[in-house]
C-alpha cells in the first residue's frame, strides 16, 4: 500500500502511529536517548570496495531529517574511499535495552561544505585536532607515533579556530528504504518496511513475516 494512499498507520507496540518513517525514528531515537547508556546515536555502517567485498563499523549518526541520516569521517579512509567509488550503504540502529532495530538502506553523496564547516567547528577541540593527526585506515607504527602527531597539530593550531581539513567531510544516506523491528514473544517479531523508488516518490509500508 501507498502511504500518500492510504490513510491507515501502522501501530507499534507502544501504540505510536504514523506514516512518516522519519517520525518513527524520531520517536524510537528519542526512546533510546531515555535507555541506552552509551551512545544512543551508535550505528552500523556497511559499504563495498569496487570489487563488491563488504565491510562494516560502528560510527555515529550526527544528524538525520527527511533528506537522510548524516555522519562524518575521514575522506582518505577505507571507509571514505567505498563511500565515494560506491555511493551506497546501509546503516543498522540496534538498541538491545528497548528491543529495536532499525535498518536503513540508500544512495550516499557528501553533504554540503558549509554544512561540514559547521558540525566540524561544533565538536571538541581535541576532536578537531584528532581529525588532522589521524591518517585514518592507514598502518601505524606506534601508539607513540600517533601521540607524536596530535602534539605536533596541537602546536600548530595552539591559538585560534581550527580549520576543517579537506580530507575530513561528511555523507548523508538518502533512504530507499528503512525497516523497523521490534522484539516479541516466540520470536514473533513486528517487521514493517517502508520502501521508495527514490526521495521524489511516496512512501509504501508493509508487513514482513518475522
Amino acid at each position: 500500500m501507498t502511504l500518500s494512499d492510504n490513510n491507515n498507520s501502522e501501530t507499534f507496540t507502544d501504540g505510536f502511529q504514523t506514516r512518516n518513517p522519519f517520525e518513527t525514528f524520531a520517536h524510537w531515537l528519542e526512546s533510546a536517548k531515555q535507555s541506552e547508556s552509551n551512545d544512543p546515536n551508535a550505528m552500523a555502517l556497511a559499504t563495498v570496495d569496487e570489487s563488491g567485498m563488504p565491510n562494516v563499523r560502528m560510527v555515529l549518526l550526527k544528524g538525520f531529517d527527511e533528506a537522510g541520516f548524516v555522519f562524518y569521517t575521514n575522506l582518505l579512509s577505507v571507509k571514505g574511499k567505498e563511500l565515494q567509488s560506491v555511493e551506497k550503504a546501509a546503516l543498522c540502529f540496534h538498541w538491545k535495552s528497548l528491543r529495536r532495530q532499525v535498518r536503513v538502506r540508500g544512495p550516499v553523496a557528501p553533504v554540503d561544505p558549509a554544512e561540514a564547516d559547521a558540525y566540524y567547528q561544533s565538536r571538541a577541540r581535541g576532536s578537531r585536532i584528532g581529525a588532522w593527526a589521524s591518517k585514518q585506515s592507514q598502518p601505524l607504527e606506534s601508539r607513540f607515533a600517533l601521540e607524536q602527531s596530535v602534539a605536533r597539530y596541537t602546536a600548530k593550531f595552539a591559538i585560534g579556530e581550527i580549520p576543517r581539513p579537506d580530507h575530513w567531510s561528511g555523507f548523508r544516506l538518502a533512504p530507499v528504504s528503512i525497516e523497523f523491528w521490534q522484539d516479541r514473544t516466540f520470536r514473533l517479531h513486528d517487521r514493517i518496511r517502508y520502501s521508495r523508488t527514490d526521495e521524489a516518490q511516496a512512501w509504501s509500508t508493509q508487513r514482513l513475516y518475522p
